[in-house]
């Protein structure tokens, strides 16, 4: 039962600080006014500039800012003990995280939809911009890198997850299709799709379906990596429309479905315990099998500051002021929607984060195969199989599975199989990570072409700040709100020029990331196209620190 207090707990801080603490925030610091007109309606280019309902965006900036992020920070922190973990998830998500990414995409929105490296330039001074822009360019490359790699990891683990994760993307584009092109509301298509897929989850381990999956998963890592970057260049360059908004708002359903199921597990698990253990009748309880606070784990660092950077999305991340003022801002068609979309999805990300935690330390409780296979352990044996050390916790499979076999023992509360239970947690979390990948990779894209338009001395700056600089055709002077041009055209020899469109730009960014991904992994002693991919976790140890300095630039601006 305490685990389900906890839960229950929980998501009533959030319901109440969203409506009492977000409201304020909403009336009384940001003015927010819903007659005042938005960059996506003032700016609308129907590519990046498009006005969209809250709930799509809702779908895209939840999908977007959440990833893997508050699934691996969570169920590595829990090491340290679940109540520190737990408190810095509550009190950090309410009155730092969800605050931060409103204020950020309420800023972006009163300046034209510009990223917050872009109006740092502005208003604390201009080398305060390309310092800005070049740690968001450091740390979205390490983002590409990362996340091909843990969404192969995913698919190398649990095989049966990604069918079901391809097929999203043709029916994001005939959902995106259908949308915008007869105006047809996204929810019924989208919901027959999201059936379709939980239909593929389903029979991921029959005939056909079992040869294809088994034959990619075998795939080496670094060609995941690279089809991955390829995709999320694809992605990027179309318009948000296209693809980015129908997939994202897929996910949402997806991962707010599957977030329901295990809330259901959860509480079933919780009032009459597990599902019955290698055949038997008795049903295990539900217990919190970890301690409540470790001063020294074995191998770890001090859990101060290292709880704090660990666990980032789920309490404070600064790549959410990315999002929030890369791409939201600039598909927000009222400026009173900013606080379902801004505060409300750090808010859910929390409750997420939650999630991740008791699954971490209740759920894989309820029983996980032992190391060698033989039997099945519980309890507190079951935590210290994955807990027992720093390294044993660290290893990007571990992470993964403690979430995703905790998780997963909620589910088979339900009556759920065991194997589409695995399954449909292995596709939430690549599902999760694919969406972050594409929008990192459209963010990457803006940041490298305002670095570009900065470093070009050709480019006039006065141009791209206040009349705006048309990427699209790569014409600086351009009015978005007129479509009338200057005649000048930044020099053709300029080595910057060509980063300043949005191919070159988007080229740049994944030749950047596959060259990292590519590296040898650390105490690799050779190279080769199979054991390839693993680069990205050279610079992973710098994301955290990274991604939290990002947070505090972004408060300052």
């Amino acid at each position: 039962m305490e685990t389900l207090a906890i839960a229950v707990g929980a998501l009533i801080l959030y319901l109440v600080a969203y409506h009492t603490y977000g409201k304020w925030l909403a009336r009384k610091i940001f003015k927010l006014d819903p007659e005042a007109l938005t960059p996506s309606v003032a700016l609308n280019d129907d590519k990046d500039y498009v006005p969209t309902s809250k709930s799509v965006i809702f779908g895209h900036h939840f999908t977007s800012i959440a990833g893997t992020g508050p699934i691996v920070g969570p169920a590595v922190a829990v090491i340290w003990g679940w109540v520190p973990a737990l408190l810095w998830v509550l009190f950090g998500s309410v009155f730092i995280g969800a605050v931060h990414d409103f204020g950020a995409l309420v800023v972006s929105m009163r300046n034209r939809g510009q990223t917050v490296g872009d109006i740092a330039g502005r208003v604390l001074a201009p080398r305060t911009r390309v310092l800005f822009l070049s740690i968001l360019f450091m740390a979205l490359t390490i983002v590409l890198a990362i996340f091909g790699l843990v969404i192969a990891a995913v698919f190398r683990q649990y095989p049966s997850s990604i069918f079901p994760c391809l097929i999203q993307i043709p029916l994001a584009v005939i959902i995106g299709m259908w949308m915008h092109r007869r105006g047809m509301s996204i929810l019924v298509p989208s919901l027959v799709a999201l059936a379709f897929m939980y239909a593929t989850v389903y029979m991921g381990d029959d005939g056909i379906l079992h040869n294809i999956n088994s034959w990619l998963a075998d795939l080496p890592t670094m060609t995941w990596v690279a089809l991955l970057l390829i995709y999320s260049y694809i992605a990027s360059v179309l318009p948000v429309w296209v693809l980015l908004q129908p997939r994202d708002y897929i996910n949402s359903l997806q991962l707010l479905s599957a977030l329901a199921l295990v809330v259901i597990g959860l509480i079933v698990a919780g009032l009459i315990g597990g599902a019955p253990i290698d055949g038997g009748t008795v049903r295990p309880a539900l217990e919190i099998a970890a301690p409540t606070f470790v001063k020294h784990p074995t191998g770890a660092p001090f859990i101060f500051p290292f709880l704090f950077i660990t666990i980032a999305c789920g309490a404070i991340s600064g790549f959410h002021c990315l999002v929030s003022s890369g791409t939201s801002s600039k598909q927000i068609k009222c400026e009173s929607d900013a606080q379902f979309v801004g505060y409300g999805s750090m808010l859910t990300e929390g409750f997420l984060a939650v999630l991740v935690i008791l699954a971490c330390v209740a759920g894989i409780g309820l029983g996980i195969a032992s190391a060698d296979g033989t039997t099945t352990l519980t309890g507190e044996a079951a935590y210290l199989q994955r807990y027992a050390s720093w390294g044993a916790a660290n290893g990007l499979g571990a992470k993964v599975g403690a979430f995703v076999e905790g998780a997963a023992n909620f589910l088979k509360a339900l009556g759920l199989a065991p194997g589409f239970a695995v399954a449909l947690m292995g596709v939430f979390v690549a599902s999760f990570a694919a969406t972050t990948l594409d929008t990192a990779c459209r963010l990457q894209r803006y940041v490298i072409q305002e670095l570009a338009s900065t470093l070009a001395p050709k480019i006039s700056k006065t141009a791209l700040a206040s009349e705006a600089y048309d990427f699209d055709n790569n014409v600086a002077g351009a009015s978005r709100t007129t479509g009338e041009a200057a005649d000048h055209r930044p020099h053709a020899m300029n080595p910057f020029t060509w980063l300043t469109n949005k191919h070159g730009a988007t080229i740049f960014a994944v030749v950047v990331a596959t060259a990292i991904a590519a590296l040898p992994a650390a105490g690799a002693t050779d190279w080769n196209w199979n054991t390839a991919g693993k680069g990205g976790l050279l610079l992973w140890p710098l994301f955290g620190a990274t991604n939290q300095l990002i947070g505090g630039l972004a408060f300052l601006v």
